[in-house]
This record gives C-alpha cells, sequence and structure tokens, in this order.
C-alpha cells in the first residue's frame, strides 16, 4: 500500500489583494427552451438559482421557460420551487426559492411556430420587464436546433452583432452527427448569427477540477516542461459511468451510442486541456485556437487504425454490488438487437512536435466498475534502474517491478490531483517504493464545488467564450470520429461488438490496447 502525503493549499488573512466576487453586471432577460424539461428542471433553474442566493445575478434579471405545456406564471413558479429545492446546491431557505421564483415567468409555444416566436418577440419588446439584453438557451432535441435558431432571427428576437444591445444562443449538445450534418449544422447558424454570439456547451468544461488543469499546467514551472514526448509513455482519459438506460434514457442513447454521446465531445476536450501549448493569453480565442491545433493534429484514423486500435462494446445481462441489471438490448426503449456501442476505447496519436510517437488512451463507458472521470499522465522509467523497488504491506515487502511517475486529475468523483513517485523506505536496504503526493478538493476548501452549469451560465451572461465550442473546433472533433463511425457501418470491414458484463472495467480487447507498451488502464 502506497504512503499518502497530503497536500493543502495556502491561504492569507491579507485582505489587501483579494480578489473581487465575479457577478454579472448586465441586466438581461434569460429564454430557455425546452423550459419544462429535465435539464431546466434539475441543472439550469437550481444553477440560476445558486447565482441569486450567493449575489452573482444583476438586480433586473427575467428567466422565461417556453414550452408547450398548459402553467400559468403561478402555477410554472409553484413547481419549480419544489424542483429546484431538490437539486439546489447552496441551502437557501424556502422564502429565498420563492423570491427567486418571482423572475421567472412561463410562455406557452410550439418551438417550430413562427406565431409563438412572434407573440414572445412582443413580450420581451416590453422594456419595463425585460431587459432588452437577451441570452437564449436551446435545452431542446437538436432536431430543432435549426427551426429555433431560424425563428429566433426570422422574429427578430436576436439583434446584429453591431446593435447597442447584445444577444447570444446558447446550443446544448450533440452538435451534429457526424462530420457533415455538424458542417450543416454551422453553416445554418452562422448564415444566422455572427460566431461571437453562439455558445456551443460542453457542460465538463465547467467543472473546476477541469478547469484546474490549465492552472496545474501553466502555473507551476516544475511540471509544464516534462509535458511531452521526452518524458511522458502515455496518456490515459477515462470517463466510466455506472448507470445503465434509467429513466428512458436509451430511446437518445441508442440513436448516438457511447463514441458520440461522450468521446467526440467530453473526452477529446479533456485530452486538448491536458495536451494543449501554452495559450498566449486567457482569452477566448488565445485558449480555443491551441484547442483546435491538438485536434488538427490528431492522426485521422484508417480503417486498419479502427480494427487496431478502436474496441466497441455493449453490456450484456448481470450483477452490479446486489442488484441485477439487464443486458443493453433488453433495457426500455432500447430495440431488440442493436449493435449500438456501450462502451469504446481507442488509442489515438497526436502528430506534433510536443507528443509524436506517446499514445493517448481514451475510454467512456456504461454500467462500469466505478463512476469516474479522469486524465492519468504516465511518465517514463529511469533509463538505469539504480534501485530495487519494492511493495509493502505494513512490515512485510516483497520485490516487485519499479513503478513509473503517474500523475493523475481526479474530475469526479474525490475530486483532486495525485502524484506518485519513488521514495526511499526506512530501512538497512537501499529500496524504493511507490508514495503518494495527494490533494484533495474536499479537504482543502469548504462548502460544495459550483455546479459546472453555474459556471457556465455565468460565462455566457457575462460574454465570455472561452470554456465554449467554437465552429471550427466542433468540426475538427467529428473530423477524427468520422472515419470511426464509418468504419463500423460496413459490413465488409467486419469489425467486431464485444461485450461485457456489467459492473467490470469493460472486454478484454480494451486491456489489449497496451499490448507492446508499458502500462495499463488506472482503474481508481
Amino acid at each position: 500500500m502506497s504512503p499518502v502525503i497530503n497536500i493543502h493549499h495556502s491561504s492569507s488573512d491579507s485582505q489587501s489583494g483579494r480578489i473581487p466576487d465575479l457577478i454579472v453586471e448586465d441586466s438581461q432577460t434569460v429564454v430557455i427552451f425546452g423550459g419544462t424539461g429535465d435539464l431546466t428542471r434539475r441543472k439550469l433553474l437550481p444553477a440560476l438559482f445558486a447565482m441569486h442566493y450567493e449575489n452573482r445575478l444583476p438586480e433586473k434579471i427575467r428567466i422565461v421557460a417556453f414550452g408547450r405545456r398548459d402553467y400559468t406564471n403561478e402555477s410554472f413558479r409553484e413547481e419549480m420551487c419544489s424542483e429546484i429545492e431538490s437539486f439546489q446546491r447552496v441551502k437557501g431557505s424556502k422564502a429565498d426559492v420563492k423570491a427567486f421564483a418571482e423572475h421567472i415567468d412561463y410562455f406557452k409555444g410550439g418551438l417550430d411556430d413562427a406565431e409563438s416566436f412572434d407573440r414572445l418577440s412582443k413580450q420581451l419588446d416590453d422594456a419595463e420587464v425585460y431587459p432588452a439584453n437577451r441570452v437564449f438557451y436551446l435545452s431542446v432535441a437538436p432536431s430543432f436546433f435549426g427551426p429555433v435558431t431560424t425563428l429566433l432571427k426570422e422574429s427578430d428576437l436576436v439583434y446584429s452583432p453591431t446593435h447597442a444591445h447584445w444577444s447570444r444562443v446558447v446550443i446544448e449538445k450533440p452538435f451534429g452527427r457526424d462530420l457533415e450534418s455538424a458542417m450543416d449544422l454551422n453553416r445554418h447558424v452562422l448564415n444566422l448569427l455572427d460566431e461571437s454570439q453562439v455558445y456551443r456547451i460542453d457542460h465538463y468544461l465547467g467543472k473546476e477540477t477541469v478547469q484546474n488543469i490549465l492552472s496545474f499546467r501553466f502555473a507551476n514551472t516544475i511540471f509544464e516542461p516534462v509535458f511531452n514526448s521526452s518524458y511522458v509513455d502515455h496518456i490515459q482519459v477515462t470517463a466510466s459511468e455506472t448507470v445503465g438506460m434509467e429513466s428512458g434514457r436509451g430511446a437518445y442513447f441508442d440513436t448516438a451510442g457511447a463514441l458520440r454521446d461522450m468521446m467526440q465531445n467530453h473526452i477529446s476536450q479533456l485530452l486538448c486541456l491536458v495536451t494543449m501549448e501554452p495559450p498566449s493569453g486567457f482569452s477566448s480565442d488565445a485558449v480555443r485556437n491551441e484547442k483546435v491545433k491538438v485536434l488538427q493534429s490528431i492522426r485521422i484514423p484508417k480503417l486498419d487504425d479502427v480494427r487496431e486500435n478502436v474496441v466497441r462494446a455493449q453490456y450484456v445481462s448481470g450483477t452490479m454490488g446486489d442488484k441485477k441489471v439487464t443486458a443493453y438490448v433488453d433495457e426500455d426503449r432500447v430495440p431488440s438487437g442493436t449493435s449500438t456501442e456501450t462502451f469504446v476505447a481507442a488509442k489515438f496519436f497526436i502528430d506534433n512536435w510536443r507528443w509524436s510517437g506517446v499514445p493517448m488512451y481514451l475510454r467512456t463507458g456504461k454500467r462500469m466498475g466505478r463512476k469516474q472521470t479522469s486524465i492519468t499522465v504516465q511518465f517514463k522509467k529511469p533509463p538505469m534502474e539504480l534501485f530495487r523497488t519494492v511493495e509493502c504491506a505494513n512490515d512485510v515487502c516483497d520485490l516487485t517491478e519499479a513503478q513509473p511517475n503517474v500523475l493523475t486529475f481526479r474530475i469526479q468523483p474525490d475530486e483532486g490531483i495525485s502524484l506518485h513517485f519513488a521514495t526511499k523506505r526506512p530501512s538497512m536496504h537501499m529500496v524504493v517504493e511507490d508514495s503518494e503526493l495527494d490533494f484533495n478538493y474536499a479537504e482543502n476548501y469548504e462548502g460544495t464545488l459550483p455546479e459546472a452549469y453555474e459556471r457556465l451560465l455565468m460565462d455566457v451572461m457575462r460574454g465570455d467564450a472561452t470554456l465554449f465550442m467554437r465552429s471550427d473546433e466542433v468540426e475538427a472533433a467529428w473530423r477524427i470520429m468520422d472515419p470511426i463511425l464509418q468504419a463500423w457501418q460496413e459490413r465488409n470491414a467486419r469489425i467486431p461488438l464485444h461485450f461485457y458484463s456489467p459492473g467490470s472495467w469493460g472486454p478484454l480487447a480494451a486491456d489489449e490496447l497496451f499490448e507492446n507498451e508499458v502500462g495499463a488502464w488506472q482503474n481508481q
């Protein structure tokens, strides 16, 4: 068992250099399309309440929930108060929640109905009630991205970029199903809006621990010089989940699969952050320029690469703990006999000066052994083994192979950063063992970390697009994943669909990606 040395952040009682609270200064109207949906109830409104409770929102703000159901303002507010109390991060009182709900209006309309948008436009023209600056959040099915953006423009709800007031449109994932559809959607949206008005959201980038990757790399001179092919053996990115297709999510998931749902966006974004070059600054374009360069440098897989370096799989029936779970093909709202993957693992290469020859291992899956999102940077072993290495349990030690240094970013849960390194074990022998330096958010900071949607909504409302995907970034990511999807669809390619048991870490074929390499998947 490795000795663990905890790391604690330092703080100062001095107030002279205190960072001012981040707040939204512009009065504005936030319109949420899909205002009665699950995302609005569980994430968006609780996030806005947290911002309100912490005095981060402007005094004059109006939130309009656009939906098809029959609600009055009063009945919608009452129901949303109950939802916010269930999902809120900050523990405000019922009176606090009710005060926030007074900023919410309900608007009944159709997402593809021009008359509804005309009525909405007239309602928002009441400047006494609705601030002129506008955020439009598209929490809707992808099939409505096109119609909603078209009607926003035709009904004059969005302004030109040179207008005295601003308007911004937030688009949820998935942004396209493949490269062609993503390019079509980009063309459609950018014919109606300026790029500066479009916020393509990936909620993973709003996580505090994801943003900490950049600060760890570029604020610490002892680590950044070794983030390259001279010192790094390989990098792993894992996003595993224990859930299956509960709550009817199988209807959506079977049209997407693990590669579209997770790897094309969330996981590729994490890879960009841990491998990108230092940006010239932290403006939105400076950061996104470097992320695009990474994506453009990833080797586009050919058919043989897909056969050798990509594994797709599907979970079968089994048990997780003491709970029996059904096979994916028997889940609710999943077509029988479907070949949609619930797990995908892949090995990629970034063909640039910094990372040439360094394998990048990415994987994601449902019904896996543990909920875990992490990035592991495994360094090369020293060129000579000068010391014997032992693995010890209390006073009993056995000789083992030398262990490489491993740096791990724990995105969720148990958020933090750990570094494994060799130390001499106290004894008469010159032997070393694996030790761990560990920084844990929960042990160092009081309270809970801000929800990802709080940070991202804050950025939209303040006009900071750093954590949002640009059009060329979306297309660059699809260029990598498209050949994999095409290879899976080709019958003559004969690429197998593997299977794995619930509660496992995927099929054996995924472990075989490390064949002839030093290392294995880090299953925390």
